[in-house]
């Protein structure tokens, strides 16, 4: 079987796959398994690249993406344009709060303020988030592994979220 590994143009062959030091003949999404590649070096993959088959719901790079997050700890509040640290999945790249959409009540579900100026420890809002180097997401509800992070900064987590909905770039890089 043939595989890529977004967000590079890698593809290489699957010799064989492990799971538990057990050969399987196929793994399937959410299986956590060591394999085999063919003719490739292991410094050609990175922390963050996501193992994908091309021909069959590929995975994409992502341009934007809209979360849902629970801000937990920051001495200041959160405005457009705060680029922390983005932890998904195995990925620790630098993401820019593009916009602040709606902070609202977490109990409830009901709007508190659209387009907030900004955004403190203990709220709960929905941002678009623009990653400021390539990285692969994807919704929550399709992938629950590609769609929960952590956003860190100044050695504080600063809030946890979910992906809602993702803007993949037109082309992989």
């Amino acid at each position: 079987m043939i595989v890529s590994f977004a967000p590079s143009t890698t593809m290489t062959e699957v010799k064989s796959i492990e799971m538990y030091h057990k050969t399987l003949k196929e793994a399937v999404p959410g299986d956590i398994v060591g394999f085999n590649l063919k003719s490739i070096s292991i410094h050609e993959l990175r922390h963050g690249f996501v193992c994908s088959d091309p021909e069959n719901n590929p995975a994409l790079v992502a341009s934007s993406f809209i979360a849902q997050i629970i801000v937990i700890d920051h001495p200041n509040e959160i405005k457009q344009g705060y680029t922390p640290i983005f932890h998904c999945h195995t990925a620790h790249i630098p993401c820019q709060f593009a916009e602040l959409i709606e902070k609202y009540d977490r109990r409830t579900g009901s709007t508190i303020e659209k387009t907030p100026k900004s955004i403190k420890a203990g709220d709960t809002a929905f941002v678009k988030i623009i990653p400021m180097k390539p990285i692969c997401v994807e919704k929550f509800v399709d992938y629950p592994s590609l769609g929960r992070f952590a956003i860190r900064d100044i050695k504080l987590t600063i809030a946890i979220g979910i992906i809602k909905d993702v803007t993949h770039l037109s082309t992989n890089l």
